[in-house]
């Protein structure tokens, strides 16, 4: 039928495109220079290079070069949004929060993708080279100690004891066709558990010594069983639930940012030019700065350099981070920065209580 568009491959250059069809059968050139026809992807008229619903190229490429071509693409098209993104991140981290709620969102990563990956990231250092002051290592009464490990190893037993009856039970449930999300959610924290209590029978990890405990006796009832217990088990073993804890946090590390959220609008509580999504954009690279700080001194004391360095940079980085971003993203006077950056500090370790207290009573 004249004047109907059929994509064809052109099996010269590897290009698929859309041509014009006349009633003959004979193909006119169109797409390639003018880009008529409809987008392979939505079906929508081309009235350009690319298609303006749905952003597609007119030219759609199946050569292998091509393939590698779109696999530098995108690594080096991520990377320059990378490089715009982090030198203003931690050195005029204000700009980049104004700038990203204005509009400009091609030039930087989001904050979003940002802060997942600065904590997958982190998760991944931890595992490489611990945390910022190293990892912890054995030390102390070795009768003590092997008395700690034997007590790691029988809790290790029951651990393993359940975590064989759930893969049974799912199995059973699986050939009878059931789906499983609770015995995988369960199966998950217990082989969290089952993992950190590895490290302390094979001596990663260092059981409390007798004074710990000593400082330790904690005397609290909550009314949440969950978290009572989680209490108890610190009180045991502070580094054990310490190590839990860090193995649990970065899946529920997004929480931090709705837990951040009232605490910064009562800073702006009588702006009327702000609102929550500023906050959240403002929230999420604040804590995408932090990780990437923690990074990088989990890096600095993995390689040996100095625990005062890192400490110095632990103490005196977020301060500075969040008067420069308060200033610059809410266009505050000197005066106006400094006095919430001293209220965002306190509110963030209000925040991060919180989100502990949350990880105890969900059994971390």
């Amino acid at each position: 039928m004249s004047g109907e568009f059929e994509a064809m491959a052109d099996m010269a250059t590897g290009t698929v495109v859309a041509r014009t069809i006349d009633g003959a059968g004979k193909a006119e050139h169109g797409a390639r220079d003018d880009h008529r026809g409809d987008c392979l992807n939505c079906g929508t008229a081309l009235i350009g290079p690319h298609c303006h619903r749905c952003g597609q190229s007119a030219h759609v490429h199946r050569t292998a070069s091509a393939l590698f071509h779109d696999i530098a693409h995108g690594v080096f098209h991520f990377e320059g949004r990378t490089w715009h993104t982090l030198p203003l991140l931690f050195w005029r981290p204000g700009e980049l929060t104004r700038r990203y709620i204005r509009g400009e969102r091609i030039t930087f990563v989001s904050p979003m993708a940002l802060f997942l990956f600065s904590v997958f990231l982190m998760v991944a250092v931890f595992g490489l080279v611990g945390g910022p002051f190293g990892p912890m290592r054995l030390q102390g009464d070795p009768v003590k100690l092997a008395e700690a490990r034997t007590e790691a190893a029988k809790e290790l037993a029951g651990v393993e004891k359940r975590i064989a009856t759930l893969a049974a039970e799912k199995q059973a449930r699986n050939a009878r066709g059931e789906k499983t999300p609770d015995l995988n959610e369960q199966l998950g924290d217990l082989r969290s558990e089952q993992a950190a209590l590895r490290l302390v029978t094979t001596g990663q990890i260092r059981p409390p010594k007798a004074d710990d405990v000593e400082g330790l006796k904690l005397n609290i009832d909550t009314g949440v069983p969950a978290i009572d217990l989680a209490f108890r088990h610190l009180t045991r073993n502070p580094e054990l639930t310490a190590y839990k804890m860090q193995s649990t946090a970065y899946k529920f590390s997004w929480a931090l940012i709705p837990i951040s959220l009232p605490f910064i609008w009562l800073l702006f509580a009588f702006r009327r030019d702000v609102g929550l999504y500023d906050h959240a954009v403002f929230a999420t690279y604040s804590l995408s700065a932090m990780t990437l700080m923690v990074i990088g001194a989990s890096v600095l004391a993995g390689i040996g350099i100095s625990l005062s360095l890192t400490f110095f940079l632990m103490v005196f980085f977020p301060p500075w981070h969040m008067y420069r971003q308060l200033k610059g993203a809410y266009g505050l006077s000197g005066f106006g920065a400094f006095w919430r950056m001293v209220a965002l500090i306190l509110s963030a370790y209000t925040a991060a209580l919180i989100f502990v207290v949350m990880l105890l009573a969900m059994g971390a």
